[in-house]
């Protein structure tokens, strides 16, 4: 007999996937059909997401995957948060997917503060405070007397332009929707009052949908082109953050006093708890942590931190230098370089879009008082170490809002590969850290499908799979001291 499949478009800030999951014996096995890259394109003075040819790598992986699998049951998209399409009453997109490192949001929390005061945002949506939200990437539309927004009949985020690309129905999944800022984290509804204090079309937004929905089966279209006949799309946690939580190897779910957190490690760290219910107070408000939805009706209480995005763009410098590094080269060469020489912040606003890393690295040293750098492999552990720094600092607000110590931080995703990282984290932390699964936003996606299916009964079957399936690797922390002075420096740099 064939063995179920279920396909997670899995789409990232920097690549995309369509990875098939199977259930053989009594383990999760994941293999990938397709594989491509993304990444934002300059168009004149914006920048946006090709979303046409996300949707023909779609089409292909797709496509794919039918020829390989004889018994696909589900299909579900995971993508990045807070950016979207507006489309028309006719169905037809109104522009591009704008980029969120795109300029135009820009001093756009002044502005949005001008109109409603910043508290009252945060106590009706308990969400971090970040240009690239949604909430003021349409304020500026909004401002800029967009025709796109004028015309709107729909706002899409990322995972529901591409499951309304597979089944003809408009939708907008919860975990995805909380990113944007405009939504309730009590009742999971928008936050209707700051809509429109903020002056923006009401009607576009529709009702949020819980993980586990069937949309339905693919589009007549869709199946001809992918000869994948009859198969729903079952939503997954749209938020590929979301999804990664899922997918941690933890035995308790959503604790009242946690003792476990995440890092979801990629070109973004997003580091926090999985909790029962939100914390919306003047604490989480000046620590500037995010109330996010998660699967079952759970709270992800987090923060963005600019993640593995410096150490990305540092290759990319190189390369347009016509210097050719690989990444287990660059960790390799951080490994011998000189411990936290170079100290540099992954959150400081000078690394969101520079046009060259490396120069705003120096740039950035001048300006904190730092001896300049010239050899490489300084700068990549100076980017590795930054991050364990933000972690460090990342835990103690964690614990400090939730009111108990967290002994162990679990890291998953992309990051999770890099041993260095992994152990720099555990030193800095002073923390057990365990690592993996590696494809965690996939392996979320897949699970919730299952669920939606009635494959698995919920959220500790689905982790107790993970358990089953995949063999983290444990760093245990060694001697803290020389973080705790390269934290005190780290404090002064902003100053």
């Amino acid at each position: 007999m064939s063995v179920e499949t279920h396909l997670a478009i899995d789409l990232g800030a920097s690549g995309g996937r369509v990875i098939a999951g199977q259930v053989v014996g009594d383990q999760l096995k994941l293999e990938t059909s397709h594989r491509f890259a993304n990444g934002p394109v300059r168009m004149r003075k914006t920048l946006v997401w090709d979303s046409v040819g996300l949707w023909q790598h779609i089409l292909a992986g797709l496509s794919t995957a039918a020829g390989q699998y004889d018994r696909v049951v589900s299909v579900g998209v995971d993508t990045w948060g807070v950016d979207y399409v507006l489309i028309d009453s006719d169905d037809v997109p109104l522009g591009p997917a704008f980029n969120y490192r795109d300029a135009r949001t820009q001093g756009m929390l002044d502005q949005a503060f001008a109109i409603v005061p910043r508290g009252d945002i945060f106590a009706a949506t308990g969400v971090q405070f970040m240009e690239i939200n949604t909430a003021y990437q349409l304020l500026s539309q909004r401002l800029a007397e967009s025709p796109a927004l004028a015309s709107a009949d729909a706002i899409l985020l990322m995972g529901d332009f591409f499951h309304w690309l597979l089944t003809g129905r408009r939708s907008i999944e919860v975990t995805n929707a909380s990113t944007t800022q405009l939504l309730d984290p009590q009742s999971g509804d928008w936050a209707w009052g700051l809509i429109s204090r903020l002056g923006l079309p009401s009607k576009i937004f529709a009702k949020p949908i819980e993980p586990g929905t069937n949309l339905g089966t693919l589009d007549p279209h869709v199946a001809a082109a992918t000869s994948l006949q009859d198969v729903p799309v079952i939503v997954p946690a749209t938020h590929d953050t979301a999804s990664a939580v899922l997918a941690v190897p933890a035995e308790n779910f959503a604790p009242a006093k946690p003792d476990w957190c995440y890092i979801s490690s990629g070109t973004w760290s997003l580091m926090g708890c999985e909790i029962p219910r939100p914390i919306v107070n003047e604490t989480v408000s000046g620590l500037n942590f995010t109330n996010e939805r998660g699967v079952g009706g759970t709270t992800r209480l987090l923060k963005n931190i600019g993640g593995l995005w410096i150490f990305q763009q540092i290759r990319a410098s190189l390369q347009r230098r016509d210097i050719p590094v690989t990444w287990d080269t660059m960790v390799r060469q951080a490994e011998t370089a000189p411990p936290l020489r170079l100290l540099i912040d992954p959150d400081d606003p000078s690394f969101v879009a520079p046009d060259d890393m490396i120069d705003a690295i120096q740039a950035y040293a001048g300006r904190t008082g730092q001896p300049e750098v010239a050899d490489h492999a300084t700068l990549y552990r100076a980017a590795l170490e930054g991050l364990a720094l933000r972690y460090r600092i990342c835990l103690a607000s964690l614990e400090k809002i939730v009111g108990g110590e967290i002994d162990t931080i679990h890291v998953v995703g992309g990051g999770s590969l890099n041993g260095l990282l992994c152990q720099m984290t555990a030193d800095a932390c002073n923390r057990r850290v365990v690592a993996g699964p590696v494809e965690a936003t996939a392996t979320g996606n897949v699970l919730m499908q299952m669920i939606g299916c009635g494959r698995l009964a919920g959220v500790q079957e689905a982790r107790a799979l993970v358990r089953a399936s995949f063999s983290p690797k444990v760093f245990r922390p060694r001697d803290p001291r020389p973080w705790d002075e390269a934290a005190r420096r780290f404090a002064e740099l902003g100053r």
